[in-house]
């Protein structure tokens, strides 16, 4: 941790969730966060491999703590919670990176897509995002300067998905296109809800990372895809609110 960070006091130091942080850009954010001082809470279903990251990074002088929370299981939501009010008395970021993309590789078919992947989707790249974030509302609003970040992506536009020659316009995946322009219009009317108070709640892109779920044909290295996810996180009361963002340039919807 560096001598700024130690100087904070308790209540003054950042506190940020991130969901599926043991691995890939949820891991890369939690590190690229707690080398600015930020207390990053490790959020991931398997405690191990939580614990495993926490390791890692605490190695690096990083203040990271593991936390159990499987998004698709609300009762932890609950849980996590509470261990945030008792040990922190507020959230400042909260960032929802967990997602899943279970569709086939290759373009599928929108009249083929069936009812099971589509709602399996939803579930964890929609409406878990939603009742995570409304159990977390109240801590983030003790935050002198609250920020939610939703881990979207440029497929989760619909101008880019209808418009000819466009660098998705071949890339058709139902479930996980779709999904994502929920999570966005989720984003837009969190914001407006929220515009006149000073939490920030914004889309990001993370741009086609090398991951897991980027598989084979990614170009961005995972460093340069947590910025996007950073920048928001720790922007200041001038930034932008109800955004979809990609490396400080905005998308269309």
């Amino acid at each position: 941790m560096n001598e700024g960070a130690m100087g904070m006091s308790a209540d003054a130091k950042k506190v940020a969730l991130i969901t599926g942080a043991n691995k890939g850009i949820g891991l890369e954010t939690a590190r690229q966060l707690g080398k600015l001082g930020i207390t990053v809470l490790v959020g991931a279903r398997d405690a191990a491999k939580g614990e495993a990251a926490v390791a890692t990074l605490k190695k690096e002088g990083i203040d990271a703590r593991a936390v159990k929370i499987d998004v698709d299981k609300p009762a932890d939501y609950a849980a996590v919670a509470k261990l945030i009010e008792k040990d922190f008395g507020k959230l400042d970021i909260l960032i929802n990176n967990a997602g899943v993309f279970l569709d086939e590789r290759v373009a599928s078919k929108a009249s083929k897509t069936s009812q099971e992947l589509l709602r399996k989707t939803f579930d964890t790249n929609f409406f878990a995002v939603i009742e995570l974030t409304q159990t977390l509302l109240p801590l983030l609003e003790k935050s002198p300067a609250g920020r939610i970040v939703n881990l979207s992506s440029i497929l989760g536009s619909s101008t880019l998905h209808a418009t000819p020659g466009s660098p998705i316009y071949a890339s058709k995946n139902l479930a996980y296109d779709t999904s994502k322009s929920a999570l966005n219009a989720f984003t837009v009317h969190l914001a407006y809800e929220l515009k006149d108070t000073k939490i920030k709640v914004n889309a990001a892109h993370p741009g086609w990372v090398k991951t897991d779920m980027g598989g084979e044909g990614a170009m961005m290295e995972i460093e340069d895809g947590a910025k996007t996810s950073v920048e928001l996180a720790t922007i200041g009361a001038d930034g932008p609110n109800g955004g979809f963002i990609h490396m400080g340039q905005s998308l269309p919807w």
